[in-house]
Order: structure tokens, then C-alpha cells, then sequence
């Protein structure tokens, strides 16, 4: 399997293509990255080093992959935050030119735009366009519960309001959706929830909350999930695969009290998740 990965890059450890690409390798995917930034690590330190790149560069590297005539064989393009419209932009211009050469191609686009308890973190314009530009493209969409309830346009307190959001995120284009930390009022204390909508189903996994959440944990479970749904084409195995492995992740990291995820150190929980959360229908 071959995966267009278009995200940032940090030189020290793990978020967007950092956090995205090993995951993938690891689970024999080849993985073609691409970078819209490049800093020293990621801004939640505060400070950095470094430079955001122009758009231009991906078409132009996308092109450069063209003229080796391996497009046919992309299986899947894979995004995660954007950083500008322009940026966005040319990541649909990719998709759409990965899709001219292999109609099966899929994208999956983890909207990143903010989360509960910071609000939107990105810059102007970005929310519109995941909303009216990247939604209506994407095959699977991976938002967090902040960035379900801003596509959908309505506040998600129950699980019933998370799935009207879901048909309404479908009606307007992407057959499968991940939900990654929902927490309504049906969820236990010391819980959270991962809802996934799609053709065969809804489906629901609940695992306890760890005391961290690092950086980078949504850009590897959407690369996780992603590549378990086109190899499988089930929401529930996808489901279940994702989040076994993400989990057994983080909690090797929660016990090394590590704030970057322990993707190398922990990386058999990509092949065989030491605990196996089964999705049940709802």
C-alpha cells in the first residue's frame, strides 16, 4: 500500500508526518511525505525553530512523484493540519491529481481546527475551508469533538446529537468518520469515547482517560485509522485496530511520564496492541 502523506515536519519529536509516517511504515505502508513546515518541534513548546513552506512546494513535489509515473499506485492521500488556505488549497489540488490517476484512490483529511477547552488554534480562514472546501472532498474525515460540532454546526452534549452530526457531515460528502475524544453525558468518569460512522455502521469504543494527551496523538490515530479502513474496508476493524494501538501508545508513554509519544519505544502496539478494545454497534 502506498499513502500521500502531506503534514508538518519536526526535526524533534512527534507530530503531523512524524507522528503519521513511522506508524505506517512500521505497519508496512509505504509512506511518500510530504512537508508544509519544518521546524525544530513542535509550537507547544512554546518556542521554535524554523520556516513554514510556500504551497507552491507541494504541487511541485507532487508533480516530481507524477514524472516517476507512481501516481497510479497511490492508494490514499492522508492530511492533517493545514496552516493556511493556500496550503489547503494545494492539498486538494494533490488529491484531485492523485485521484486523476487512480479513480479507487482515497483521501482522509483530519480537520484540524481547535479543541475543548482552547477553541479554534488555527489561523484566519482555515475553519471555512475545512468546512465548505476539505469536508465535501474527503472519503474519511477524523475530527475531535470541538471540530464535529463546528462542521455540523451544533453543540454535541449526548450520543445522539453525535450521530445526527455525523449524517449531517455525510450528506455533504465523506462516507467514513472518526470521532476521536467524545465525551457526552453517557460517558463514564474516567472514560472516553471514539465514535466511527460509515456505510456498515455506527460503532463505539470506550477506554479509560489517561492523565496525558501528548501532541501528535490525533495526527497518528487518523494515519492508524485510515490505513486500517482502506486495507479492510470496515469501520469497525478500523476502529478497533486504531485504537488498541494508540492506546497501548499512550500508555507506555503516560508510565514514562514522556511529553512526546513513545512511537519507537512502543512500537509493537502498531502489530499487536498488548490490549484490544472491541467496538460495539450502537
Amino acid at each position: 500500500m502506498n499513502i500521500l502523506s502531506i503534514q508538518s515536519h519536526v526535526a524533534y519529536g512527534h507530530v503531523g508526518n512524524d507522528a503519521a509516517v513511522f506508524p505506517l511504515q512500521r505497519l508496512g505502508v509505504e509512506v511518500w511525505p510530504i512537508h508544509t513546515v519544518q521546524f525544530s518541534n513542535h509550537t507547544g513548546y512554546g518556542a521554535w525553530q524554523g520556516q513554514v513552506f510556500e504551497a507552491g512546494i507541494i504541487g511541485d513535489l507532487v508533480e516530481g512523484i507524477a514524472a516517476r509515473g507512481v501516481l497510479p499506485g497511490c492508494d490514499g492521500v492522508l492530511s492533517g493540519y493545514m496552516g493556511s488556505a493556500d496550503i489547503g488549497e494545494a492539498i486538494l489540488s494533490a488529491v484531485a491529481r492523485v485521484r486523476a490517476a487512480n479513480g479507487r484512490a482515497a483521501y482522509c483529511c483530519d480537520p484540524v481546527i481547535g479543541d475543548v477547552g482552547r477553541g479554534v488554534f488555527v489561523g484566519p480562514g482555515i475553519p471555512e475551508f475545512m468546512r465548505d472546501q476539505a469536508l465535501p472532498r474527503a472519503d474519511v474525515i477524523t475530527p475531535n469533538q470541538f471540530e464535529l460540532e463546528y462542521l455540523a454546526g451544533h453543540e454535541v452534549v449526548d450520543l445522539a446529537d453525535a450521530l445526527k452530526a455525523c449524517d449531517a457531515l455525510h450528506r455533504r460528502g465523506p462516507a467514513e468518520i472518526l470521532i476521536t475524544s467524545l465525551h457526552t453525558r453517557e460517558t463514564p468518569e474516567g472514560f472516553i469515547d471514539l465514535l466511527a460512522s460509515g456505510p456498515e455502521g455506527r460503532f463505539l469504543v470506550r477506554t479509560p482517560r489517561l492523565n496525558l494527551v501528548p501532541n501528535g496523538a490525533g495526527d497518528a490515530i487518523a494515519a492508524l485509522f485510515f490505513f486500517h479502513w482502506l486495507r479492510s474496508g470496515s469501520s469497525a476493524t478500523a476502529l478497533e485496530a486504531a485504537v488498541s494501538s494508540i492506546f497501548g501508545v499512550l500508555e507506555q508513554t503516560e508510565k514514562a511520564h514522556s511529553r512526546e509519544l513513545l512511537l519507537v519505544e512502543a512500537q509493537e502496539e502498531f502489530v499487536r496492541p498488548s490490549r484490544v478494545f472491541t467496538p460495539v454497534a450502537i
